[in-house]
């Protein structure tokens, strides 16, 4: 299976909340099964040589069994209940989309596996107690390792409280967002450019044959979805292998409908239905966009938070301010990244793939335009937008780069004129304003 597939896979069981408890589910009764065995083999030393094993007969040993069985449950279904309202809350102050990142949280995972492992341990182990006098049989010390199994889960459970009233604060939240932005971009651009760097390293670019759109094949989408990954190696092979030039047409985190240009192939000759179902295979497609190979995406969370956050019905300029300052040191670090080439070449330097990259310009676009229009009438997030651009152009290295930044600064700067009224305050943002521009100069 194609590295892009096993990436979603992982994605979708990482995001699930019964891949992990199930996996402690069957830890836990291979776990019975071998203190079992063990008990079975050294029945008549274990009290003896273990002075620390449980001791008492059949009838305590099912009390105690039945005891932790029944109290797991209720447990478990008191930590269901609570996520779930966890899940509302962030729903409904956050945004749906947000749901995802709570889901994914391994610590909720791990607690509600703890708890249903228990009680599954505890009642593989209850089966085996035997009463009958002359078959008399009690499992020490798997009877021992299910208490100590209920003394980790009440651990587990103060830890719980405490994750869950942790996790569904707002500062938690986005810096949890952010650390997800962070590590895409880390992923996805790993190159970073030089500080004394003005220019980017110099590549063998090819155009287009002067025939390509008049030749060329267009391939469309046989699915509808987002764009969740792109299987580059697997592109690249079918390039090679039929002799092809692709143009891509469509990049992660687009949503296509079923006939959609997704690429176009130079020459034409060689494409045939069997071609067509492999380019398509390439898109990885899904209902919901991921950060797998969509930067964007993550930025659209943390937008989304301020933007909710500067809605009449909460009106939290705070919060869009945390969210500003988090979007500001993940473009800091962006925009010290090289952008890849959108020209792939193969053997002999011949150029194979034509793909667009995420750019600097775009993820700009995606961070700060509607935070800026949902909050022209906030002074302050009008401030802290300019502010954040005069700190993003401190590390800025292309001439594109700058521009990009002096665009929006603009932008801001306009639509302060007719949706703030006190003059003082147009005042202060047109130096935080000229501040910025004053950062871009020197650079």
């Amino acid at each position: 299976m194609k590295y892009a597939k096993l990436s979603k896979l992982w994605d979708s069981l990482h995001s699930s909340f019964w891949f992990i408890p199930t996996l402690m589910v069957v830890l836990a009764i291979g776990l019975s099964f071998v203190t079992i065995a063990i008990d079975q083999a050294y029945e008549t030393d274990v009290i003896s040589k273990l002075g620390w094993a449980y001791s008492l007969g059949p009838s305590g040993s099912r009390a105690i069994l039945s005891a932790i069985a029944s109290s797991m449950v209720s447990v478990a279904t008191t930590a269901f209940s609570i996520t779930i309202v966890a899940l509302q809350l962030a729903s409904s102050q956050f945004g749906p989309r947000l749901l995802r990142n709570f889901m994914q949280d391994t610590g909720n995972q791990v607690v509600l596996g703890t708890f249903i492992a228990t009680f599954v341990y505890s009642l593989m182990v209850l089966r085996t107690v035997n009463g009958v006098e002359e078959n008399e049989f009690v499992p020490h010390i798997s009877v021992t390792c299910g208490i100590g199994l209920a003394i980790a889960s009440i651990g587990v459970l103060i830890y719980f409280i405490h994750h869950a009233a942790s996790s569904i604060q707002v500062d938690q939240v986005i810096k949890r967002v952010g650390q997800e932005l962070e590590s895409a971009i880390n992923r996805l651009y790993p190159e970073k450019i030089g500080r004394t760097a003005s220019k980017r390293r110099e590549e063998k670019v090819s155009d287009l044959p002067p025939d390509f759109d008049r030749d060329a094949a267009v391939i469309r989408a046989t699915k509808t979805g987002y764009i969740q990954a792109i299987d580059d190696t697997q592109l690249m092979q079918i390039a090679i292998e039929k002799d092809l030039l692709l143009h891509i047409r469509q990049r992660p985190g687009r949503f296509i409908v079923q006939g959609s240009e997704l690429a176009r192939v130079f020459p034409r000759d060689p494409v045939n239905k069997q071609l067509v179902a492999q380019i398509n295979d390439v898109f990885v497609l899904g209902a919901q966009r991921t950060e797998q190979q969509d930067v964007e995406f993550s930025i659209d969370q943390l937008v989304e938070i301020a933007v909710r956050a500067l809605s009449p019905g909460i009106n939290d300029p705070f919060t869009a301010i945390r969210c500003i300052d988090q979007l500001s040191a993940t473009l800091c670090q962006f925009v010290q990244r090289e952008i890849p080439s959108p020209y792939r070449y193969a053997e002999h330097d011949r150029l194979r793939v034509v793909a667009e990259p995420t750019t600097f310009a775009d993820v700009a676009d995606a961070a700060f335009n509607q935070i800026r229009q949902y909050g022209q009438t906030s002074v302050a997030v009008t401030m802290r937008l300019l502010e954040a651009i005069a700190v993003i152009a401190a590390f800025t290295h292309r001439p594109s780069d700058q521009a990009v930044l002096r665009r929006h600064a603009q932008m801001i700067e306009r639509g302060s004129h007719d949706s703030i009224v006190e003059e003082l305050d147009r005042k202060d943002i047109r130096e935080r304003y000229l501040a910025a521009i004053k950062a871009m100069e020197q650079l």
